[in-house]
Protein backbone atom coordinates (compact mmCIF):
# COMPACT_ATOMS: atom_id res chain seq x y z
CA UNK A 1 0.00 0.00 0.00
CA UNK A 2 1.49 3.55 -1.14
CA UNK A 3 -0.73 5.62 1.09
CA UNK A 4 1.52 8.30 2.99
CA UNK A 5 0.82 8.81 6.34
CA UNK A 6 1.46 11.76 8.85
CA UNK A 7 1.44 10.88 12.55
CA UNK A 8 1.36 13.54 15.32
CA UNK A 9 4.26 12.89 17.84
CA UNK A 10 4.83 15.09 20.76
CA UNK A 11 1.93 17.36 19.54
CA UNK A 12 3.75 18.18 16.38
CA UNK A 13 2.66 16.44 12.80
CA UNK A 14 5.70 14.36 11.46
CA UNK A 15 6.27 12.48 8.33
CA UNK A 16 5.02 11.45 5.75
CA UNK A 17 5.50 7.22 6.51
CA UNK A 18 4.31 4.63 4.43
CA UNK A 19 2.30 1.96 6.24
CA UNK A 20 5.37 -0.61 6.65
CA UNK A 21 7.55 2.25 8.34
CA UNK A 22 4.45 2.96 10.91
CA UNK A 23 5.09 -0.39 12.56
CA UNK A 24 8.03 1.17 13.43
CA UNK A 25 7.16 4.00 15.39
CA UNK A 26 6.09 3.92 18.79
CA UNK A 27 2.20 4.01 17.93
CA UNK A 28 -0.80 3.56 20.43
CA UNK A 29 -4.03 3.55 20.04
CA UNK A 30 -4.98 6.99 20.52
CA UNK A 31 -2.06 8.54 18.17
CA UNK A 32 -3.61 10.52 15.89
CA UNK A 33 -2.86 9.95 11.83
CA UNK A 34 -3.64 11.41 9.03
CA UNK A 35 -3.61 10.00 5.22
CA UNK A 36 -4.44 11.44 1.91
CA UNK A 37 -8.31 11.99 1.71
CA UNK A 38 -9.20 12.25 5.15
CA UNK A 39 -10.54 15.76 6.78
CA UNK A 40 -8.75 15.73 9.80
CA UNK A 41 -6.85 13.61 11.93
CA UNK A 42 -8.06 10.19 13.40
CA UNK A 43 -6.90 7.86 16.25
CA UNK A 44 -4.93 5.18 14.65
CA UNK A 45 -7.87 2.73 16.29
CA UNK A 46 -10.73 4.63 14.01
CA UNK A 47 -8.40 3.78 10.96
CA UNK A 48 -9.35 0.22 9.55
CA UNK A 49 -5.30 -1.00 8.21
CA UNK A 50 -3.48 -0.06 11.22
CA UNK A 51 -5.95 -1.93 13.36
CA UNK A 52 -4.65 -4.65 11.27
CA UNK A 53 -1.33 -3.87 11.01
CA UNK A 54 -0.60 -2.81 15.11
CA UNK A 55 -3.25 -5.31 16.57
CA UNK A 56 -5.53 -2.65 17.89
CA UNK A 57 -9.34 -3.07 18.54
CA UNK A 58 -11.97 -0.21 17.48
CA UNK A 59 -12.84 1.79 21.13
CA UNK A 60 -15.76 3.92 20.29
CA UNK A 61 -15.02 7.16 21.76
CA UNK A 62 -17.92 9.54 23.10
CA UNK A 63 -17.31 13.29 21.28
CA UNK A 64 -15.49 15.82 23.13
CA UNK A 65 -15.87 19.38 20.88
CA UNK A 66 -19.31 20.02 20.38
CA UNK A 67 -20.24 23.39 18.06
CA UNK A 68 -20.77 26.71 20.12
CA UNK A 69 -23.88 29.03 19.84
CA UNK A 70 -22.34 31.57 17.17
CA UNK A 71 -21.45 28.59 14.74
CA UNK A 72 -25.00 26.79 15.20
CA UNK A 73 -26.07 30.46 14.23
CA UNK A 74 -24.42 30.98 11.25
CA UNK A 75 -25.20 27.60 9.54
CA UNK A 76 -28.85 27.95 10.61
CA UNK A 77 -28.58 31.66 8.65
CA UNK A 78 -27.05 30.15 5.14
CA UNK A 79 -30.03 27.14 5.51
CA UNK A 80 -32.55 30.47 5.85
CA UNK A 81 -30.79 32.05 3.15
CA UNK A 82 -30.48 29.54 0.41
CA UNK A 83 -33.92 28.02 1.28
CA UNK A 84 -35.19 32.03 1.30
CA UNK A 85 -33.75 32.36 -2.10
CA UNK A 86 -35.16 29.38 -3.70
CA UNK A 87 -38.67 31.10 -2.42
CA UNK A 88 -37.53 34.03 -4.16
CA UNK A 89 -37.03 32.51 -7.58
CA UNK A 90 -40.32 30.78 -6.98
CA UNK A 91 -42.10 33.80 -6.08
CA UNK A 92 -40.44 35.86 -9.56
CA UNK A 93 -41.64 32.86 -12.10
CA UNK A 94 -44.99 32.95 -10.48
CA UNK A 95 -45.15 36.83 -11.41
CA UNK A 96 -45.01 35.87 -14.63
CA UNK A 97 -48.51 34.83 -14.61
CA UNK A 98 -49.96 37.40 -11.50
CA UNK A 99 -51.17 40.40 -12.51
CA UNK A 100 -51.57 43.72 -10.48
CA UNK A 101 -49.63 45.01 -7.87
CA UNK A 102 -51.79 43.66 -4.62
CA UNK A 103 -51.95 40.41 -5.85
CA UNK A 104 -48.43 40.18 -6.15
CA UNK A 105 -47.76 40.98 -2.68
CA UNK A 106 -50.05 38.23 -1.26
CA UNK A 107 -48.86 35.70 -2.82
CA UNK A 108 -45.36 36.97 -1.75
CA UNK A 109 -46.77 37.01 1.97
CA UNK A 110 -49.13 34.13 2.44
CA UNK A 111 -46.76 31.28 1.53
CA UNK A 112 -43.77 33.27 4.01
CA UNK A 113 -44.09 30.96 6.44
CA UNK A 114 -43.49 27.96 4.97
CA UNK A 115 -40.31 29.03 4.54
CA UNK A 116 -39.48 27.47 8.05
CA UNK A 117 -41.59 24.38 7.54
CA UNK A 118 -39.51 23.50 5.31
CA UNK A 119 -36.35 24.10 6.88
CA UNK A 120 -37.56 22.01 9.85
CA UNK A 121 -38.33 19.11 7.40
CA UNK A 122 -34.77 19.48 5.46
CA UNK A 123 -33.21 19.58 8.65
CA UNK A 124 -34.81 16.21 9.40
CA UNK A 125 -33.83 14.87 6.37
CA UNK A 126 -30.47 15.97 6.32
CA UNK A 127 -29.62 15.36 9.55
CA UNK A 128 -30.56 11.71 9.94
CA UNK A 129 -28.47 11.19 6.34
CA UNK A 130 -24.88 9.69 5.95
CA UNK A 131 -23.50 14.05 6.14
CA UNK A 132 -25.47 13.82 9.01
CA UNK A 133 -26.23 17.47 8.40
CA UNK A 134 -27.36 20.61 6.10
CA UNK A 135 -25.25 22.29 4.03
CA UNK A 136 -24.97 25.19 6.48
CA UNK A 137 -23.74 22.96 9.12
CA UNK A 138 -21.48 20.98 6.51
CA UNK A 139 -20.06 24.77 5.81
CA UNK A 140 -19.44 24.94 9.01
CA UNK A 141 -18.17 22.02 9.45
CA UNK A 142 -20.60 20.71 12.08
CA UNK A 143 -22.97 17.68 12.46
CA UNK A 144 -25.61 16.49 15.00
CA UNK A 145 -24.96 13.24 16.38
CA UNK A 146 -26.40 10.81 19.47
CA UNK A 147 -24.35 11.07 22.37
CA UNK A 148 -21.87 8.26 21.58
CA UNK A 149 -21.23 10.25 18.55
CA UNK A 150 -23.62 8.30 16.31
CA UNK A 151 -25.59 9.20 13.12
CA UNK A 152 -28.92 9.64 14.49
CA UNK A 153 -32.32 7.83 13.00
CA UNK A 154 -34.87 9.57 11.16
CA UNK A 155 -36.83 9.13 13.84
CA UNK A 156 -34.90 11.46 16.26
CA UNK A 157 -34.06 13.66 13.89
CA UNK A 158 -37.54 14.59 13.75
CA UNK A 159 -38.17 14.70 17.28
CA UNK A 160 -35.00 17.16 17.40
CA UNK A 161 -36.38 19.07 14.71
CA UNK A 162 -39.86 19.35 16.06
CA UNK A 163 -39.20 20.05 19.01
CA UNK A 164 -37.20 23.42 17.95
CA UNK A 165 -40.69 24.74 19.36
CA UNK A 166 -39.43 24.03 22.71
CA UNK A 167 -36.67 26.77 22.58
CA UNK A 168 -38.42 29.18 20.64
CA UNK A 169 -41.93 29.54 22.92
CA UNK A 170 -40.27 31.34 25.49
CA UNK A 171 -38.27 33.86 23.67
CA UNK A 172 -35.48 31.58 22.44
CA UNK A 173 -34.03 30.95 25.45
CA UNK A 174 -34.06 26.89 24.98
CA UNK A 175 -31.30 28.53 22.39
CA UNK A 176 -29.38 30.42 24.65
CA UNK A 177 -29.34 27.68 27.55
CA UNK A 178 -26.66 26.20 25.27
CA UNK A 179 -24.27 28.76 26.92
CA UNK A 180 -24.91 27.08 30.46
CA UNK A 181 -24.93 23.66 28.87
CA UNK A 182 -21.31 21.78 29.04
CA UNK A 183 -22.23 20.30 25.50
CA UNK A 184 -23.69 23.25 24.23
CA UNK A 185 -27.13 21.40 23.92
CA UNK A 186 -30.10 23.01 23.73
CA UNK A 187 -33.27 22.14 24.33
CA UNK A 188 -34.61 20.68 21.58
CA UNK A 189 -31.00 18.46 21.17
CA UNK A 190 -31.71 17.29 25.05
CA UNK A 191 -35.64 16.27 23.94
CA UNK A 192 -33.84 14.01 21.55
CA UNK A 193 -30.78 13.32 22.99
CA UNK A 194 -28.45 14.56 20.07
CA UNK A 195 -25.65 16.55 20.28
CA UNK A 196 -24.01 19.31 17.45
CA UNK A 197 -20.19 18.49 17.42
CA UNK A 198 -17.08 19.00 15.61
CA UNK A 199 -14.09 17.51 14.45
CA UNK A 200 -11.34 17.76 16.80
CA UNK A 201 -8.51 20.28 15.85
CA UNK A 202 -4.77 19.70 15.72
Amino acid sequence: MNSEYTVVINGKPQGPYNLSELGDLNITLNTFIRKPGMDDYKEAHAIPELRELLGFSFQKTAPQYFAAFDQRLLASVIDHFLIFGIYILLILISFVFIEGKDQRIMAFLIPFPSIFIIKLIYGTFAEASIKQATIGKRLINIKVSDLEGSRISFGTSAIRNFSKILSVIPVFFGYLYSFLNKKHQCWHDIAANTLVIKDRLI
